[in-house]
């Protein structure tokens, strides 16, 4: 009988800890937004290609996260990329019928960013979002699906197509100081010809 009493209060115990469990609060997200709003943003750009885009989708996502109930400390902080994401994903619809389209960005836009940024923009629509959400976030290629609501062959596709542009691109920096084999300067940085 004694062992099912302590049973019985180890039991309540744990229910009592796990009803007392702290999660993030709208003022632990608004941090959040705040220290990481450039890195934020950036995400937010890079998915939706517009800098109008790019702030409705970081505002959008702000105002999900601080609507959410129940989400760690621990985890906020991806939860806020996730959220991120999932507005840019809800606000273009990238695996739509016209997924395979390109759409550039503007020349403006372009110019802000580094090579790397320039050649992420000119993907289209869809293989830029399945290349950011795999490659950059780390997804799967099966999270990426379920995401974008399509195969994962489709992903796959797309992220293959997507690492050849990039690869091709790639092919066109060379190190500066780089002269018939030889390096010429210790530290070489890279330059686009």
């Amino acid at each position: 009988m004694k062992t099912l009493l302590n049973s019985h209060e180890s039991s309540r115990g744990a229910i009592a800890a796990h009803s007392q469990r702290v999660y993030a609060s709208p003022a632990d997200f608004c941090a959040i937004f705040d220290q990481d709003m450039n890195s934020l943003y950036a995400l937010a750009l890079l998915l939706t290609a517009g800098h109008e885009a790019a702030e409705d989708c970081f505002l959008a996502a702000l105002k999900d996260c601080r609507t959410v109930n129940a989400v760690f400390p621990e985890w906020a902080r991806p939860w806020s990329r996730r959220a991120v994401i999932k507005t840019a994903i809800r606000l273009l619809n990238p695996a739509g019928p016209h997924f395979a389209e390109a759409d550039v960005a503007t020349e403006a836009i372009l110019n802000e960013m580094d090579d790397a940024g320039q050649k992420i923009l000119n993907l289209s629509t869809f293989s830029r979002f399945v290349f950011v959400i795999t490659i950059l976030e780390g997804y799967s290629t099966r999270e990426c699906a379920a995401l974008l609501g399509c195969s994962p062959r489709e992903v796959e596709q797309a992220k293959l197509r997507a690492l050849q542009q990039m690869a091709s691109h790639a092919r066109d920096l060379v190190p500066v100081g780089y002269e018939s084999g030889s390096y010429t300067d210790e530290t070489p940085s890279f330059s686009a010809h």
